[in-house]
């Protein structure tokens, strides 16, 4: 994901950055700009990006003003993929063709953060193929934070330069895609144009239709993920009765004869599922303790899917900021079941792990037989260290997946916007896509469907010898969207009242 920091005073990012370039006449016109930004900015979104931060409601409460409310009844809560995909915004082949050849022997400056150097490789390649194809000179500058990015086109906006900005496409997720959307710096309507967007299934995964929640308004276009992934070793292998050889059964166990449908047939497939396991295997799952990034996203997936009876209304009421009332319609359902959960635990629940990586390590150490990351790619890793063991299995559940999503934007006064369309469908594509996610390469997850691929196109996506730890390549993920920001410190707050002093 881009790294990014809190772009808590745009308008310091812009008097530091620009203002000592521009004409006097250019100051002054900034100068009340800057005093009208004062008064409307607050701090902006705070997004778990690598480094996995939480965030505070106070980040948050402000910069969404300007994006489109959260919907308040059944119609409006599909307004969040209608406004993307809308017929109107939707291009014939024809027309998509003609504007291939109006992007043909341009240049895309893609503003993008260069901090590493696999990601970096990646997109040499993508510039390699678009020149390919297109004849399209596709420019990685690379950027520290993309902040940066947000300032420019900022200060080219305030220089009322609508046309010939700098920007053509840049790398973009949750505070910063806020901060662009606040002050109009984005182009809108354009992602339904891509041919390849329905490749990501939208009407099935709203997530490719949100940013940390708040609905893209046809802003940006998908271009990977992390999923809330679950991982299981058998408990079988693990309490083996003392005629039973345990050694030899959990060889078998890891054998590859053994389908991987067999492997996790007793493993939990819901929420529902997840406490029914807990209480007949006790002691055997756990999760760390809020304020962790990786609980909070436990947490929220458990809010979510055991909400899904309520009325679309309330359930619309996940992507506001939390109010009284939705507190009351939404966390009941969560205390509830974690208040059935928590006696079941490891330790009974008057313990919990500190991270993910304790997590990691409980399981590892036979404490536990269930565990979650949003790292998929870090379990074969750990099974080939010795770090877990070898029949450990990959699964996402049935009721779905919180997912993170990264994107791709076009600036409002892009100066190419017709080549950085044709770039950001290029992304999409399969063959973009699946060298994306080669662990060689960046090992990013795809935002494409990969069980609506035809079977040839989901080999692209396997490996000539997939790891049998890894989640097969053809698995059905229901991502999730994540909630506004400002549950996240809500629920843990809340949790810690509850259950903090155990």
């Amino acid at each position: 994901m881009p790294k990014t920091k809190k772009t808590h005073d745009l308008k310091a990012l812009l008097a530091n950055s620009f203002l000592p370039t521009l004409k006097l006449s250019t100051q002054f016109s900034l100068c009340f700009a800057l005093i009208f930004i004062t008064l409307l900015s607050t701090a902006s979104l705070s997004y778990a990006n690598n480094s996995l931060k939480s965030v505070s409601t106070a980040d948050v409460s402000t910069s969404t003003e300007n994006i489109a409310e959260a919907k308040t009844d059944k119609n409006k809560t599909k307004n969040a993929v209608a406004e993307v995909t809308n017929a109107n915004n939707s291009m014939t082949q024809k027309e998509w063709h003609s504007l291939e050849q109006l992007a043909k022997n341009n240049a895309v400056y893609f503003h993008a953060w260069g901090g590493d150097p696999q990601i970096n490789g990646y997109i040499q390649w993508l510039a390699k193929r678009v020149k390919q194809e297109y004849n399209i000179q596709l420019q990685h500058v690379k950027l520290t934070d993309t902040s940066e990015a947000v300032s420019r086109v900022l200060a080219e906006k305030s220089a009322d330069n609508h046309q010939q900005g700098q920007v053509d496409l840049v790398w973009i997720n949750g505070e910063n895609f806020a901060s662009m959307a606040k002050y109009q710096l984005l182009a809108q309507g354009w992602v339904a144009q891509l041919p390849n967007f329905s490749l990501t299934n939208p009407s099935e995964n709203e997530a490719m239709t949100r940013d940390f929640g708040l609905p893209t308004q046809g802003m940006e276009a998908p271009w990977g993920q992390a999923s809330l992934t679950f991982y299981y070793t058998p408990i079988i292998a693990r309490n083996q009765s003392s005629t039973t050889d345990k050694s030899s059964n959990a060889e078998n166990l890891a054998t590859p004869t053994v389908s991987y449908q067999n492997s996790i047939r007793h493993a939990p497939k819901n929420i529902k599922q997840l406490l029914t396991w807990a209480k007949k295997n006790p002691g055997r799952f756990t999760y760390p303790k809020p304020p962790d990034f990786l609980s909070l996203s436990f947490l929220k997936y458990a809010l979510i899917t055991l909400n899904q009876d309520k009325s679309e209304q309330v359930k619309s009421t996940l992507y506001q900021t939390v109010t009284p009332q939705s507190q009351d319609d939404l966390l009941p359902a969560l205390w509830s079941f974690l208040d059935e959960l928590h006696p079941n635990l490891w330790h009974q629940g008057q313990y919990f792990a500190a991270s993910g990586t304790a997590l990691q390590r409980l399981v590892g150490d036979g404490e536990i037989n269930l565990g979650f990351t949003f790292a998929a790619a870090q379990i074969p890793a750990s099974v080939d260290r010795y770090n877990l063991p070898e029949n450990t299995r990959s699964f996402v559940m049935e009721d779905g997946s919180l997912s993170n999503i990264h994107f791709v934007a076009i600036p409002y006064n892009a100066a190419n916007h017709n080549a950085a369309k044709v770039v950001a469908n290029f992304m999409l594509s399969v063959e973009a896509q699946a060298k994306k996610q080669q662990a060689t390469m960046w090992g990013d997850s795809t935002v494409l469907d990969v069980s609506q691929l035809s079977q040839q196109q989901q080999l692209l996506f396997s490996t000539d010898q997939q790891h049998p730890s890894t989640l097969p390549v053809n698995s059905k993920i229901i991502a999730l969207s994540e909630p506004h920001p400002s549950w996240s410190k809500l629920i843990s707050r809340e949790w810690l009242k509850r259950y903090g002093a155990q």
